[in-house]
């Protein structure tokens, strides 16, 4: 397609007075569905001279596959593609509308074609949404070869789809297409109608941002700007904006899209990148998260990643929480942001954390260790009689406050989970903590 693309022919002038006969009725991008594999735009690691798809039809032949990517990258296409230069027979079904008795249907009229000598490639859009039991279903037919199983899927296979069928079947990711290629998608688009889009070319910009790395998504919003805009009329990015009303971000809060962001505003304040953390959180609010979530994140961030090399991030961080608590929105988002910011911008420890985690699983494996009986309160007369509480030492009567004592169970003598960086207020810490040590040994020495 990108051929196609380069050696195109310069739209020519919109035609206002065109009358819609029955080829441009039907939606742009139908009219425009690649009908060779080499067509498909934007999936070149997939459709290209060496790619997995280009060798599966080389071969003519199929194993089962799972379509993995976001809306409107080529999957159905694909599919469609697969299935002719197979010469398999192509049946579609929806798992939003199908069940059980729809799938014994689907595989019966599979099984009297193959009796007939025509084999099956049966496509299953959005295959995650079927349960584990109506997943199982197709076990067998996919091991008999009643079908060739081309499932397409939004979410994350691993998470979705069960082990049984993943073990069968082989998944390729789908790109989301990229400004270039939904930039090649409009111009394509231009060849066919005829009409250059009346757009500036800032507008042309926003638009391929608003499609979102959907080529359907991209032609839709095209065929938009193609009925709204008036005559010898050329819109700018605010005309546009408002004429669209602008694609909602995909992102479901529930599914992958929410902990990919999450995940990619976390490692962006853990690699110190104030600017791309303002990034991830400003496209997380944008797409509607839960302002709360988002705040209990960051708190998160501010204990496991910068912990004691700046003990402000903590407070900081539980502010933001307060404050938009306070505000709600959109005033209270500022606060996350400063605290996004911040926490970016802080000096950066995982040692409480690694030292948190180190003290877990000795506490786990340690069992019901009981403390010495030198810290142990002695409230009644016998466990004063037997030992509770003696030789115990009042740290605040001690020289600086410290008298040294081992308070650590006898079986396991004294432990170092905790260990500063020199980072921060971590430096001052790891200071304190020599200083203790020293004292603890010159007094244990002198006792």
């Amino acid at each position: 397609m990108s051929d196609l693309f380069a050696s195109a022919e310069p739209p020519s002038a919109p035609d206002p007075d065109r009358p819609p006969g029955p080829e441009t009725a039907r939606p742009l991008a139908d009219r425009l569905r690649p009908q060779t594999l080499a067509e498909v735009v934007g999936q070149e690691h997939l459709t290209g001279e060496g790619g997995a798809l280009t060798r599966l039809l080389r071969g003519r032949t199929l194993g089962s596959l799972i379509f993995w990517g976001p809306p409107g990258t080529g999957k159905t296409t694909v599919a469609r593609l697969l299935a002719q230069g197979t010469d398999l027979h192509f049946e579609q079904i929806s798992a939003i509308f199908s069940g059980v008795p729809d799938l014994r249907k689907v595989f019966e009229a599979a099984r009297k074609r193959r009796v007939a000598g025509q084999a099956t490639l049966l496509f299953v859009d959005e295959i995650h949404r079927f349960n584990r039991a109506q997943l199982d279903a197709f076990l067998p037919v996919m091991e008999d070869g009643t079908v060739t199983l081309v499932g397409a899927t939004t979410e994350n296979p691993s998470f979705e789809l069960n082990a049984a069928l993943l073990s069968r079947a082989r998944v390729l990711l789908f790109r989301a297409l990229d400004p270039g290629a939904l930039a090649r998608l409009l111009v394509r688009a231009e060849a066919l109608t005829g009409q250059a889009l009346p757009l500036t070319e800032e507008a042309r910009g926003v638009l391929v941002r608003m499609a979102d790395g959907d080529g359907r998504a991209a032609l839709t919003l095209a065929e938009e700007v193609w009925r709204s805009a008036g005559p010898d009329e050329t819109l700018d990015a605010e005309a546009l904006q408002e004429i669209v009303q602008r694609r909602a971000p995909i992102y479901d809060k529930a599914q992958e899209g929410h902990y990919n962001l999450i995940s990619a505003l976390h490692k962006t304040v853990r690699g110190s990148d104030p600017d791309a953390a303002l990034y991830y959180l400003c496209r997380m609010l944008d797409a509607g998260e839960d302002r709360l979530f988002i705040a209990r994140r960051l708190v998160r961030m501010a204990v496991e990643d910068i912990g004691l090399a700046d003990p402000q991030a903590l407070v900081v961080a539980n502010a933001a929480k307060d404050a938009f608590d306070f505000l709600g929105s959109p005033e209270g988002e500022l606060a996350l942001a400063q605290a996004a910011i911040y926490l970016a911008c802080a000096p950066k420890s995982n040692a409480v954390y690694e030292a948190y985690k180190a003290a877990t699983r000795l506490a786990k494996e340690a069992g019901s260790l009981p403390p010495p009986r030198t810290i142990l309160n002695a409230p009644t007369k016998l466990m004063k009689r037997i030992g509770y509480g003696e030789g115990y030492r009042y740290d605040h009567d001690e020289p600086d406050a410290f008298s040294g004592q081992d308070y650590w169970p006898d079986a396991l003598g004294r432990q170092h989970f905790y260990q500063p960086t020199e980072r921060g207020y971590e430096t001052r810490i790891a200071e304190r903590l020599d200083r203790w040590e020293a004292l603890r040994k010159q007094r244990r020495g002198a006792g």
